[in-house]
């Protein structure tokens, strides 16, 4: 088991004790397979030794005195010896205050001696090398003292012999316990230690974690039991607040995980159900069985639980609401039953129900953090779902921008312009085309320029307004090109550049030139290294190549402080779609280095002639250059399949504009900007772009006049961060002025 666990710590590849040796006549002679395995054996040690001195120290006195007492082979339980080193309320009325160190050092069956060593090898190391061995030795000294403090007066106060009028039984049999091992240390290092993790890493722990102790709570309910809950608390608080340092705060990010996460705390919540069906224990309330119901009920209520999580999946929100009401409904429910068993002669019935409430607390806890990613309608054929197919008709048919895909995405409504085409062209779908906006803060943004021919751009755009107008809203166009904006300003509205879109004309490209030493560096130094491109739709790609895709993506929104954006920036759920294109960046181990989406552009007749960078992200270790890389290769890739550019996108609210000449309106877009800059780098990424030699095409926001310019600065930030708290956005303004 060491071995194994020590080859695991060894990051090195080679020794030098692996490598070939000149024996005396000049010949080199090949290691046996034994020295190999002792040299990669001692390695593994060293390294693991470096990493996690106090852990191996404390797995060495663990088996030390585990072999000089026989408690490695004997059990504790009844014996004189657990009289004198475990911990309990007895063992403080008696004046034992030692058996709080000495009850660490013990494990109360061989099984668990084993459990103990198995965890400090593995768990605790992990969390000493996330924290440093100082903060470990204070997080498992506190989180064992404190934990088993408040374990023990919980225990004390609430038993029968302290308080006349408390009825619970489950503190007085506490309050008899005697019980040892550091169980509740290694629970609150881990919990602290997730702090230092980012998205999604930091949040799948702590609910496997939470998980662990309401379950171990509630179906078994012992001393040990309780101490984990108290630490598990209390170091997930303490460790947010001094050991966070990329990523702060308990809630999700995307929607993504959100769904994840309510799915797989239903499927936990499932699968509690059965264990403790099939096998009862005892927990705090009553026995863990199900109430003598027949076998039927209990496969429905399975079956429902099932039922809920797959749309709890896909992000329904009558899921959501249902998943919420019952969750209300059972920590309530637990309230109610604590207070009439701890001061009433109450007994409550099985406890199945019960005994998942904290589960419950938990789930509940991501539903209402989340939200937003349940806004999925309830119908698969709903009038929404109907919209979406005749707008991307439409738009393969009318041809649109470099932006134009993006009208597709979740969170747009439509404007169908109906009636009698213009041109000759006959009508697609009884339409000439639709208009995408969506509503925030009383502003009904239109997202970039309306799909249709150009000879009825200006009637879109007077039909916008007015459609706008009679609702009630204010209309602004936002990220539309020349134009849209001179359409606008036929109709006596102003405009102002936000942004320029970086397209790359890929006739002739071949990155030859002193110029492109950059990115012919990156493409070489990539085939020298094995590094591959692939050009693929990503939802036909392989469970572990999505997997890894998803896990680049979140660590980096993870590492952002703020919810993942949206409005014109898309996201891995985007990349699914199967019209756009991925560039994967992959090692000859398969291993993700980094991923780009490419949006369609279409033109008119559903020709596609080009594509525009959406999703960049770049794995936290591995190949340098690998965004060159991607972008190169898939030029070059695209060029090749008759696309005629690729635009870089244009960085939102990332003006290029001289600061000196710009005005009132230019200002306060400019310092939008820059609030969002620190987070997002859209400036940094625009200065990026610029060694592809792209040309530039101004982006333009539309406005009726000044006076509505506060409101849509509201609603664009909206628009692209919907799901961020106030605290959040107060963070980013103060950057911006700092």
């Amino acid at each position: 088991m060491i071995m194994c666990i020590a080859m695991i710590y060894d990051r090195r590849m080679t020794s030098v004790s692996e490598l070939p040796t000149a024996s005396g006549d000049g010949v080199i002679a090949s290691p046996s397979r034994f020295s190999v395995l002792v040299s990669r054996f001692r390695s593994g040690i060293l390294s693991l030794f470096s990493r996690a001195p106090l852990s191996i120290l404390l797995a060495l006195a663990y088996v030390i005195i585990a072999v000089a007492t026989g408690t490695a082979w004997r059990s504790l339980s009844g014996s004189s010896l657990l009289e004198d080193v475990g911990y309990g309320v007895g063992a403080f009325r008696e004046g034992q205050y030692w058996v709080v160190v000495t009850g660490a050092f013990f494990g109360l069956t061989p099984w668990q001696f084993v459990t103990i060593v198995v965890m400090l090898l593995t768990a605790v190391a992990w969390a000493e090398a996330r924290l440093g061995t100082v903060r470990l030795a204070f997080v498992m000294i506190v989180g064992q003292v404190v934990g088993l403090g408040l374990t023990l007066l919980f225990a004390w106060v609430l038993s029968s012999d302290v308080i006349a009028g408390i009825h619970w039984e489950w503190p007085s049999h506490l309050a008899a316990t005697r019980d040892v091992g550091m169980t509740t240390a290694i629970v609150g290092a881990v919990a602290a230690a997730s702090a230092t993790l980012t998205s999604p890493w930091r949040l799948r722990v702590r609910l496997l974690l939470a998980v662990y102790v309401s379950v171990s709570l509630m179906f078994d309910g012992t001393l040990a039991d309780v101490s984990h809950l108290v630490s598990f608390a209390l170091m997930l608080v303490l460790g947010e607040r001094y050991f966070s340092t990329v990523e702060r705060g308990f809630a999700p990010r995307t929607r993504r995980e959100v769904r994840l996460l309510a799915f797989a705390g239903m499927i936990a919540i499932g699968v509690a159900d059965v264990v403790m069906w099939l096998l009862p224990g005892e927990g705090p309330f009553s026995p863990t069985d199900s109430d003598g119901g027949a076998v039927w009920v209990r496969w429905v209520e399975v079956a429902a639980i099932v039922l809920v999580a797959w749309q709890l999946r896909k992000g329904k929100r009558w899921a959501w609401a249902v998943t919420l009401v019952v969750g209300a409904f059972n920590i309530l429910g637990l309230l109610v039953v604590v207070s009439l068993v701890a001061f009433t002669d109450f007994q409550p019935g099985g406890g199945i129900l019960l005994g998942t409430s904290l589960l419950w607390v938990a789930l509940t806890g991501v539903l209402v953090s989340g939200r937003f990613a349940f806004d999925v309608a309830a119908r698969v054929g709903d009038r929404g779902v109907d919209d979406l197919h005749r707008a991307k008709s439409l738009l393969s048919e009318y041809g649109g921008g470099t932006m134009s895909w993006m009208t597709t995405w979740e969170g747009n409504r439509y404007q169908f312009l109906d009636g009698p085409a213009s041109s000759d062209r006959s009508d697609v779908d009884s339409g000439r085309g639709f208009v995408a906006f969506q509503r925030h803060a009383g502003v009904m943004i239109a997202l970039t320029d309306p799909v249709c021919s150009p000879a009825d751009t200006e009637a879109a755009v007077r039909g916008f307004v007015e459609f706008a107008e009679s609702s009630g809203l204010t209309p602004c166009w936002f990220s539309v090109g020349e134009g849209t904006a001179d359409a606008a300003r036929n109709a006596g509205w102003r405009t102002v550049k936000i942004a320029e879109d970086s397209i790359v004309d890929l006739e002739g490209l071949a990155f030859k030139g002193k110029s492109w030493q950059g990115v012919r560096t990156a493409l070489n130094k990539a085939r020298k290294e094995g590094i591959e491109h692939r050009l693929v739709r990503l939802a036909e790609q392989p469970l572990t190549i999505r997997g890894q895709v998803a896990g680049i993506s979140d660590e980096w929104v993870g590492g952002k402080g703020l919810p993942e954006m949206g409005f014109t920036l898309g996201g891995i759920d985007e990349a699914m779609d199967e019209a756009v294109y991925v560039s994967l960046a992959l090692n000859a181990d398969g291993d993700v280095l980094g991923v780009l989406s490419w949006l369609p552009v279409y033109g008119p007749g559903r020709v596609i002639r080009g594509w525009t960078l959406d999703v960049m992200r770049r794995a936290g270790h591995g190949f340098g250059p690998v965004i060159e890389f991607l972008l190169g290769s898939a030029m070059l890739e695209f060029g090749s399949q008759g696309a005629q550019f690729v635009s870089l996108s244009g960085a939102p609210l990332a003006g290029a504009d001289d600061p000196s000449t710009i005005g009132t309106t230019e200002r306060a877009l400019d310092l939008l900007g820059a609030a969002m800059e620190p987070f997002y780098g859209f400036r940094s990424l625009h200065s990026f772009k610029k060694k592809f030699k792209p040309r530039y095409e101004p982006v333009f926001l539309a406005y009726r006049d000044e006076g509505d310019l506060p409101r849509i600065g509201v609603a664009i930030s909206r628009a692209y961060l919907p799901n961020a708290t106030p605290r959040q956005l107060a963070r980013m303004v103060m950057s911006a002025r700092s």
